[in-house]
């Protein structure tokens, strides 16, 4: 019979043995080598992967703030009102003060060819004469950006818009646009927005997939971005920046007393024939409150409170429009 088979016995240092453990360091090596070989393999394949920064890199602070003046803001909504239904546009004077503040003191309007959705400028000879003409009078300031209006449809940047911010950026990289409403723009309200291009070449061409800019000062009001403007590719293709109002103690003062009545109104006469007709139109408003108010009397003669309350609820007083009346009539005659 053949001898009972035996398992061969492993010599020392066979295959059999396990291989011995590496370092630590060494693993690391290799995966880090494994990881920048893939992501060159990426990169080869999908050139604008790696354009953006490394995950690690600091980025750079957008805290910037654009200070307004009140000259700047009313004649941004008076030149926007002007306009309406068409859009207008101007640029806008002022300093980069440092890297997160831009100060806008005065603005003009160009000559453009605006229509109800876009404006453009026309005349590019006419900003150098007009800087000429303003450095003359005092005003040396830098252009920061220009300013376009919407009217009725809120802010936001459209194509031509991006292709007009585009070639302020290749002038300087800091310039701002700025869109105000003067339609939807109240009273203690006004819907005024700034704008930046977060890519080089514009909105228009394919961005390379960069992170969008977000401003993160905590200064100024950080309102909620409109759907709409979202739409329009708001965090895409541009950003907001936070619009500061900047006034000194002057211009506030001025402010408040734009619409006071001076101290020479009192003394000022009109011509007499319109007072003249004045005065006609009152007597004859007199007339017929004193004929109104003869027959209230006579409707109210043996008539209970309460019946007269109710018989009167919803009607002119004649009796107190005609004090009144007569009250102004002498005061006007008096000072004329």
């Amino acid at each position: 019979p053949p001898p009972p088979h035996r398992p061969p016995q492993p010599s020392r240092g066979s295959a059999a043995d396990p291989p011995p453990a590496r370092p630590a360091a060494a693993v690391d090596r290799c995966g880090s080598a494994t990881m920048q070989r893939l992501q060159q393999l990426l990169s080869s394949l999908n050139p604008g992967a790696g354009a953006g920064p490394a995950p690690d890199a600091p980025l750079p602070d957008t805290a910037e703030k654009v200070q307004i003046s009140s000259l700047s803001l009313l004649k941004m909504l008076k030149h926007g009102r002007a306009g309406v239904p068409m859009e207008v546009m101007g640029l806008m004077l002022g300093a980069f003060v440092d890297e997160y503040t831009i100060t806008c003191v005065d603005v003009f309007a160009m000559p453009q060819h605006g229509t109800g959705v876009s404006v453009e400028a026309v005349d590019p000879v006419f900003q150098q004469i007009m800087l000429d003409m303003l450095r003359q009078t005092g005003r040396p300031e830098m252009v920061v950006g220009w300013y376009h209006s919407h009217p009725g449809f809120g802010c936001w940047l459209s194509g031509v818009d991006m292709n007009t911010q585009q070639s302020f950026e290749q002038l300087n990289q800091r310039a701002v646009a700025v869109v105000v409403d003067p339609v939807q723009s109240v009273k203690g309200k006004v819907v005024i927005d700034a704008f930046r291009l977060i890519s080089p070449t514009g909105g228009q061409m394919l961005a390379l997939p960069q992170e969008p800019r977000q401003t993160t000062s905590v200064v100024g009001h950080l309102k909620r971005p409109t759907i709409q403007a979202r739409i329009h590719g708001l965090d895409r293709h541009y950003y907001s920046l936070v619009i500061d109002w900047r006034k000194n103690e002057l211009e506030e003062q001025m402010l408040m007393n734009l619409n006071k009545d001076r101290w020479s109104k009192g003394l000022t006469a009109r011509r007499f024939e319109d007072h003249q007709k004045s005065n006609e139109e009152v007597v004859k408003k007199m007339a017929a409150l004193a004929r109104d108010y003869h027959e209230r009397v006579l409707a109210e003669e043996g008539k209970t409170l309460e019946e007269i309350e109710v018989q009167n609820v919803g009607k002119v007083d004649p009796k107190r429009h005609l004090e009144q009346d007569v009250a102004d009539s002498m005061q006007q005659n008096v000072l004329q």
